[in-house]
């Protein structure tokens, strides 16, 4: 019987999982995210070695911010909203997600995303309030290719870059 099925030793290699597809995916994200649609940030980070944190509690009075970097990534507004506060009339706040390109910030620019840092997009500063990675890539469990950022719009006073 030479058309007989036989049971292989060993599963086939699991589709797009190597590296060369890994770094494919990397390469792609990267020119459509910087040369196509292009949005630019200003990425303000906490100086961890100049800032008094409180010895209990972790928290800092006055922050130290490192000199600006430019990061290439996706911005996406979301919420606007206002609210009526007795003593003090109409507050407005708007919120940006920030979706950052994972292995480019930290493999080629050594770079990590913080609650608590600021970022510059158009005219505003937002404070990064909320971090999650919700895109794993082709399902894997520790390629996760997106960082994505719950941004606040600061209020005039909390933060001033220069």
């Amino acid at each position: 019987m030479a058309n007989e099925w036989k049971r292989p030793d060993a599963p086939p290699p699991p589709l797009f999982f190597g590296e060369k597809e890994r770094n494919l995916v990397k390469q792609v994200n990267d020119e459509l995210i910087e040369k196509v649609i292009g949005q630019q940030i200003l990425y303000y980070p906490i100086d961890i070695e100049r800032t008094d944190f409180h010895e209990l509690y972790g928290e800092a009075v006055e922050k130290t911010y490192l000199p600006p970097i430019r990061i290439y990534a996706l911005v996406e507004f979301t919420d606007y909203s206002t609210t009526y506060m007795d003593s003090a009339g109409i507050d407005r706040s708007w919120e940006i997600n920030v979706h950052f390109h994972k292995r480019r910030l930290e493999e080629d620019q050594n770079m990590y995303v913080r609650e608590g840092d600021f970022v510059l997009y158009g005219d505003y500063y937002y404070e990064i309030v909320k971090l999650a990675e919700p895109k794993l890539l082709f399902g894997q469990a520790k390629q996760a290719f997106e960082i994505s950022a719950r941004c606040r719009r600061a209020r005039k006073g909390l933060f001033d870059a220069t």
